[in-house]
């Protein structure tokens, strides 16, 4: 897909929904989710899938996902491409990391470039939405170095990825490298105190900018913290940190369903 293609299925996604807000389904906080478990791909493609479907059938804005490796080789990502084009994602990362761990020292490795060239062109050859993104994503930067980033980089350019997701870059001259050695859009995976100037991010193509996990970690938190004030006493009415109705309203889209009990139930308003 050419890169202005991206931007115009993007957009067409988004306009759809809320206005250019996109959600971020990462692995980890669906392992979280769905088993309570740490980032150490233990969760299955299929639990990935439904907690992507779950996310989208709720009427979210357009859903990226980073699908880590694939779930197994490339014939494994076909598979990941039709379970997440089916779960209504608007695109996903593929990464080159060796994934799941494997035995040893606990290194981070890489895959070679041709095993993860041959990832990312399976996914684009299983893929039948054509506005289904596909990010491809590297860490060399932080693992193998610049030069390997930069090979790296130029090929998952050339070979018809949609997006380029840099995971590592710390630097400013680290990314103006790569932004120059390429011409797709870019996503990174965390924001150094260098790089976090959203004006200087755009003029290097980044689109995207991911800052962590803090909003899972704060709902987890708020959950603590109220289940703790009820323990000690305090009243329901009187705890604080609980959102008030109306913000339950419209998440929940009561609005919607009223409407619809009206319709077609013959309820009254």
């Amino acid at each position: 897909m050419h890169p202005a293609s991206v931007h115009d299925a993007m957009a067409g996604r988004i306009a759809a929904d809320l206005g250019f807000e996109l959600g971020m389904l990462a692995g980890s906080t669906a392992s979280l989710a769905v088993l309570g478990a740490p980032d150490l791909i233990v969760l299955t493609l299929t639990e990935f899938a439904e907690q992507a479907r779950r996310i989208t059938r709720a009427g979210a804005p357009p859903l990226l996902c980073d699908a880590d490796h694939g779930y197994g080789n490339a014939l494994n990502v076909m598979r990941t491409v039709q379970e997440l084009e089916t779960a209504g994602v608007a695109g996903f990362s593929l990464e080159d990391t060796e994934l799941p761990r494997p035995f040893g020292d606990g290194a981070t490795r890489l895959i070679s470039l041709a095993e993860g060239l041959g990832k990312i062109k399976a996914g684009l050859a299983a893929r039948e939405d054509a506005s289904l993104v596909i990010m491809a994503r590297t860490g060399a930067v932080g693992i193998t170095g610049m030069t390997d980033a930069l090979e790296r980089a130029r090929a998952y350019d050339a070979c018809g990825a949609d997006v380029l997701f840099f995971t590592g870059i710390t630097e400013r001259a680290q990314l103006e490298a790569l932004s120059a050695a390429t011409t797709l859009p870019i996503m990174l995976g965390g924001l150094s105190p260098a790089l976090a100037d959203k004006v200087y991010l755009a003029s290097q193509r980044v689109r995207i900018a991911l800052q962590g996990h803090q909003p899972i970690a704060a709902s987890m938190a708020a959950v603590h913290a109220t289940l703790k004030q009820l323990r000690d006493g305090v009243a329901p009415g009187q705890l604080t940190g609980v959102p008030p109705a109306d913000f339950m309203k419209r998440i929940t889209r009561e609005a919607d369903y009223a409407q619809w009990t009206q319709d077609y139930l013959g309820s009254k308003p």
